[in-house]
């Protein structure tokens, strides 16, 4: 801008000098030539007066030497056109004078005047003519540059003169330049009323603080806007894209990101974040316009992606994926389905017993000496049956927390001691001894469910020990948590198989398992009635070095 400003004010300087000067040559050109016309006619008329007073012209004309003109040429001509003197040239050399226009109109009306130029000197010459009394016509005539004569004249000093001007020009237009945009290079645009300016800008000002308070007030609900955003989608579980019609990625969220390892890049396309072929098809239909739903495995984790085309009005714009986490989901149909499966199985084993023998009897088949034996197995496989619905209704009622007795403070040692006491005599019959070591500690629980809890772990730990082996039952307080450990010595358990033991009818040795009995529900209804109490249920176990399970329950309150 102040290029522009500067080049102006030069402009308009240096085209202002140059017209003024020329104006004002032009005008002292014309005030030269009206001086030196009057010189002449002044110096004429003084000439005549002498020459009518008596003078002899022979005499006063050769010694005339006029003071107001310097370059004066003085002619004397008979009426008939004859030079009879001429201050410059020989008068008998001189043509015949009549026909000049300044002479002809002296001789009829009594003076005259003209105006000749010269082509090849660049000059002017005036002639003033006077008639005399005895009819002669005396001329007087001058010479004046002409205005390319001036002009040729004039060139250098005019050329300095012009420079000089220029110059002054350059720097007075550089100052005023800077002087013009000081005020506008110090305006602030983000507080331009505070700002003492040229008046003419006062309405541009009003206009850009108006605009500033109003992009202030949107770049700040864009910002409230923003963080809204970020903040609902920071805390998502779930793993948000946002991309659009080129497959550019607009957004993630963090869960996508930590999710598909994705580095944010501006330009990144969604095939650089995964490349599979599910990902990328619900991707592509989903800008087709279509929803759609893919399954994913990440991390060995499974996910449900659902992809949902994006539109502003008709227009599609892009598309919006979402990552679901359906593990448990996935892991609790697949539970669902083989616990149907071993439940089914479970049932169909002792019910086939017991219509076994039931029919040997019915069709009087069974000798009569086998008949208290198989009415013995029936009752030991409806016992065992109802044992099964037992564990499976009492999992449901934990699964569903169905186990509706309040929680009250129980004391866990006494429980342990009292579940050891009642084991003892089991254990002593297999040959393992079976020990309590308690010390008082309470928890907010339900008796039953604790019973039951501690039960089975020692039940477990007995039917799956050694011959000869121990169990120990410990029950105390641990950095200010009421602690239930049980020990054994028994066949132990592998590490891949530590995680699956708690489901249900899971079972390690399967084959000693049948020959021991239980329903394999045991450690099932253990980990849900630890998770019931809020306990921290942990395993450790190497194969042949037994198994410790610990339950450790929250500080009282």
């Amino acid at each position: 801008m102040t290029k522009r400003i500067f080049a102006a004010i030069l402009l308009v300087t240096v085209t202002v000098l140059l017209l003024s000067a020329a104006a004002i040559s032009a005008v002292l050109y014309e005030e030269f030539e009206a001086q030196l016309f009057t010189s002449l006619k002044s110096e004429a008329h003084t000439i005549a007066v002498a020459l009518e007073s008596g003078l002899r012209a022979e005499d006063y004309l050769p010694a005339l030497k006029p003071a107001q003109v310097s370059d004066l040429r003085v002619t004397w001509v008979a009426a008939d056109g004859i030079v009879l003197y001429d201050s410059d040239a020989d008068a008998a050399s001189m043509e015949n004078h009549l026909a000049r226009e300044e002479i002809a109109e002296a001789l009829q009306n009594g003076y005259g005047d003209s105006t000749r130029n010269s082509a090849t000197i660049s000059k002017k010459t005036i002639y003033y003519a006077c008639r005399l009394t005895d009819g002669t016509v005396l001329r007087v005539s001058g010479t004046q540059d002409s205005v390319l004569g001036v002009l040729l004249n004039a060139l250098r000093p005019a050329a300095f003169v012009l420079l000089a001007a220029v110059l002054l020009a350059l720097l007075l237009s550089y100052r005023v330049s800077k002087r013009v945009v000081r005020p506008l290079n110090a305006l602030d645009l983000e507080n331009p009323q505070k700002v003492e300016t040229y008046d003419e800008l006062t309405p541009l000002l009003e206009k850009i603080s108006t605009q500033n308070r109003r992009i202030h007030t949107q770049m700040e609900q864009l910002r409230r806007s923003q963080e809204e955003f970020a903040a609902v989608t920071g805390h998502m579980s779930e793993g948000l894209l946002l991309i659009d019609t080129k497959m550019r990625l607009l957004f993630s969220n963090e869960s996508a990101r930590r999710l598909l390892h994705i580095v944010p890049n501006d330009g990144q396309s969604l095939l650089e974040v995964n490349r599979s072929a599910p990902f990328r098809e619900a991707a592509q239909e989903a800008l087709r316009g279509s929803h759609t739903q893919e399954s994913l495995t990440l991390d060995g984790r499974i996910y449900q992606l659902v992809a949902n085309p994006a539109y502003d009005g008709q227009t599609l714009t892009g598309a919006v994926l979402l990552l679901l986490d359906v593990t448990e989901r996935a892991d609790r149909e697949r539970l669902r389905r083989e616990f149907t499966a071993n439940v089914s199985h479970e049932l169909r084993t002792p019910l086939t017993s017991i219509s076994g023998f039931a029919e040997l009897i019915r069709e009087g088949l069974a000798k009569p000496e086998d008949v208290p034996r198989f009415a013995g197995r029936i009752c030991s496989e409806a016992q065992r049956l109802l044992t099964l619905i037992e564990d499976i209704l009492r999992l449901s009622q934990l699964d569903e927390g169905d186990a509706v007795e309040e929680k009250t403070p129980q004391r866990l040692d006494e429980l342990a001691a009292s579940v050891a006491q009642r084991l003892a005599p089991v254990a002593q019959q297999q040959g393992i001894t079976l020990t309590a070591d308690t010390a008082p500690c309470e928890v907010m629980g339900v008796r039953r469910i604790l019973e039951e809890l501690i039960y089975n772990l020692c039940d477990n730990a007995v039917k799956y020990n050694r011959p000869q082996g121990t169990v120990k039952v410990t029950a105390k307080t641990v950095d200010g948590c009421p602690t239930l450990i049980v020990a054994d010595t028994g066949i132990g358990i592998a590490k891949a198989e530590q995680e699956r033991v708690f489901e249900r009818f899971y079972r390690v040795d399967k084959s000693h398992s049948r020959a021991i009995g239980g329903t394999g529900l045991g450690l099932s209804i253990v980990k849900h009635a630890a998770a019931f109490h809020g306990a921290q249920l942990t395993l450790e176990s190497e194969p042949g070095q037994g198994a410790t399970i610990t339950l450790r329950f929250p500080k009282p309150q």
